[in-house]
């Protein structure tokens, strides 16, 4: 029987179509029918018609089913991939907004600090509603393989609250995996041991990547049997580009003695000490690229991308239908963690699941980033052993305001949510508990209609705000753009690079453009 892969969210452009495609790449999978569905029937309709475009060009028996109706999607699915944003663009400007006034700065926001756990207050009850429909009218064991952030939080609601088998899916490792090969490839070509016009795949580098999400740690890293950790410092350091676009990265590869896992600008908002003085962000970020630390980066690169779509799309449909070959698959895990179950060819990765023992000085129950092996007899975790200390303590910080947040989401718990906010790395270090506590009802007053789960708690938080500007106790915010803000460029300044701005709205791997615009396959 062909299989049904439902993908929720899937109006997202450049995640639904590049992950369809890695699908079709695999022979035993042709025939699969995708059921399409989300909140956006305009979105829908664009995406649906741009893959059914693909499928016919290419011959193959592929389906699609596209509905707004989710449980429809969801009935008699193998497999579920979740693309969604809850509260989309709307939602994710006051994640970024509101904290600017109190000093908090990010880049990203989507994975922890004050915009990582309001986007999971938002999250997590649309995915516990999705895991009910997977429990009642999926196949028996579907597996749910999540793609939304914040990763660690959604992917802990799921397994502990949802009843649903979870695992979640990050390409941060692969891509950092790429960088320390870059550097391992440059060192080599320097003493002599490749050629000037030999390149090293990822795959000749042997890494053991441990952690949370976002906050992984490469704890091995060997070519040749050469023992690369006490080299990267120096290597990252000594890189032409690497040495301007990561130096929060590197300064914590000098202290720590491991490289993180994640961009630049990530890992600065993860961390109490990049973010915290404003006029000491400018010498920790780059800004040849939004991911080395703009100010708001991601939502202004993910706002220009869906304009541009909406604004370019009867080209998208105008233009030649790509071929559906291995040789266009990207290397996100979905397709091939797919393939490895069904067919049989075993598929190496670095996956997000509930903590039994993989990470033995973190938390057990929490959701670790560890390597694991999928065959057709399932997914096998490693077991890592400890963390090295300094690593285990900066993830443990995170796992607390992680479970905080997830409590308070599942139970609509403000003052845990409050708490959650105050025992954030970066917004404890900018905020007194005050300012916390003013933050975050302005936060959730502005994001009410996302947060069904507070209903009753909101209106006290609007009183309470209401109240101290009324007797004067309400606490000054500034009002600031941010140190690095970019402005959104209009449709007229991104139709000047036209041709770039399609490969950027397509890849699911905003961060990562030139590795996603020539992929290789994983062969793992």
């Amino acid at each position: 029987m062909p299989l049904k892969i439902a993908m929720i969210g899937a109006g997202s452009i450049g995640f639904t179509r590049e992950l369809m495609h890695d699908v079709l790449t695999v022979p035993e999978l042709v025939d699969s029918t995708f059921a399409f569905t989300d909140i956006s029937e305009r979105n829908l309709e664009m995406v649906t018609a741009l893959c059914e475009r693909d499928i016919a060009a290419n011959g193959l028996p592929a389906k699609i089913e596209a509905t707004t109706d989710r449980r429809r999607a969801l009935a008699n699915a193998d497999y579920i991939l979740c693309l969604i944003r809850q509260g989309g663009l709307e939602a994710f400007r006051t994640d970024i907004d509101i904290p600017l006034k109190y000093g908090v700065d990010q880049c990203v926001g989507d994975t922890l600090c004050a915009g990582g756990l309001m986007y999971a207050q938002r999250t997590i009850p649309a995915l516990l509603d999705f895991c009910k429909d997977i429990r009642e009218v999926s196949k028996p064991g579907a597996l749910f393989m999540n793609y939304s952030n914040p990763m660690a939080m959604n992917t802990w609601a799921c397994n502990q609250y949802g009843g649903v088998n979870t695992v979640g899916l990050c390409h941060g490792v692969t891509v950092a995996h790429w960088q320390i090969t870059e550097c391992v490839e440059l060192w080599a070509k320097r003493e002599g041991l490749l050629a000037q016009d030999e390149k090293l795949h990822r795959r000749d580098v042997q890494v053991v990547p441990a952690g949370i999400n976002h906050q992984t740690w490469f704890l091995k890293v060997v070519w040749r049997g050469l023992d690369f950790l006490p080299l990267l410092s120096s290597l990252f350091s000594e890189h032409p580009t690497f040495r301007n676009t990561e130096k929060v990265r590197i300064d914590v590869l000098k202290r720590f003695g491991y490289y993180s896992t994640e961009s630049n600008g990530h890992l600065s908002e993860y961390l109490p000490w990049y973010r915290k003085r404003l006029d000491e962000i400018p010498q920790w970020i780059d800004l040849s690229d939004w991911i080395n630390g703009e100010t708001g980066g991601y939502l202004r690169i993910c706002t220009e991308s869906r304009n541009w779509f909406e604004t370019d799309f009867p080209n998208w449909m105008a233009q030649p239908a790509p071929t559906i070959s291995p040789d266009i698959r990207t290397e996100e895990h979905g397709s091939y963690i797919i393939e490895a179950l069904e067919a049989g060819r075993p598929h190496r990765g670095t996956f997000n699941v509930v903590n039994n023992g993989h990470i033995t000085n973190l938390p057990q129950g929490c959701v670790v980033e560890v390597p694991g092996l999928v065959d057709s007899a399932g997914i096998h975790m490693t077991a890592v052993g400890d963390l090295p200390l300094g690593c285990a303590a900066t993830c443990a910080a995170s796992v607390r305001v992680q479970q905080m947040g997830v409590e308070a989401a599942v139970h609509g718990d403000v003052n845990l949510l409050k708490l959650a906010m105050l025992h954030d790395p970066l917004v404890g270090a900018v905020c007194n508990p005050e300012e916390v506590w003013q933050m975050t009802d302005e936060m959730l007053v502005a994001q009410a209609q996302w947060l069904p789960q507070y209903a009753d708690a909101i209106p006290a938080a609007r009183e309470r705000l209401a109240s101290a500007e009324a007797n004067g106790t309400r606490v000054r915010t500034m009002t600031t753009q941010g140190v690095a803000r970019i402005a959104v460029r209009s449709a007229e300044e991104m139709a000047q690079d036209a041709e770039h701005m399609r490969r950027l709205t397509a890849t699911a791997n905003k961060g990562n453009l030139e590795r996603a615009d020539q992929p290789e396959p994983s062969g793992d």
